[in-house]
């Protein structure tokens, strides 16, 4: 059994909500999971200790917040190279955003510049108010699913 650490920042909760789901679709795929707030990971070189890293965003203005570029500076000297990596983060309004605009994929690109290798499905980005849907809940579980089966195959 592998562990997979997701780290999120969420100003709303809904970036949280949507880290327990993907987690519970990590724990489906038979992987372990364990969910942390970003501010609450003071060494992260403790990432060293899991087998891969999902990291949770919200989008704010076509950027990532600024306490997530701050971790993933830190999570790039601690030398945490070749480990699977996904990414995955709420926004509010579509204004026609790329999905490069989106935080998750700005996080996963940054990830692959570090040495991580993404995650094939790429980043996963939701609608606010889609996270307490059904399809949502479905959609944070599949990807925490297929994370999990592929980082154990």
């Amino acid at each position: 059994m592998k562990k997979v650490l997701i780290a999120y920042f969420s100003s709303s909760g809904k970036t949280e909500q949507m880290a327990d789901y993907v987690a519970e679709g990590v724990r489906i795929s038979g992987q372990q999971a364990a969910v942390k707030k970003i501010a609450d990971i003071k060494d992260p070189s403790v990432i060293k200790g899991f087998d891969a890293l999902i990291v949770g965003s919200p989008t704010f203005s076509q950027s990532t917040p600024n306490p997530v570029k701050k971790f993933l500076d830190a999570t790039a000297e601690a030398g945490v190279g070749g480990k699977m990596a996904g990414a995955f983060g709420s926004y509010q309004h579509d204004v026609g955003y790329s999905h490069e605009d989106y935080a998750p994929a700005q996080i996963l690109a940054y990830l692959e510049k570090q040495g991580l290798t993404p995650f094939d499905l790429g980043a996963f980005h939701l609608q606010e108010d889609a996270i307490d849907t059904e399809d949502g809940r479905k959609s944070c579980h599949d990807y925490g699913r297929v994370f999990g089966e592929k980082l154990g195959a």
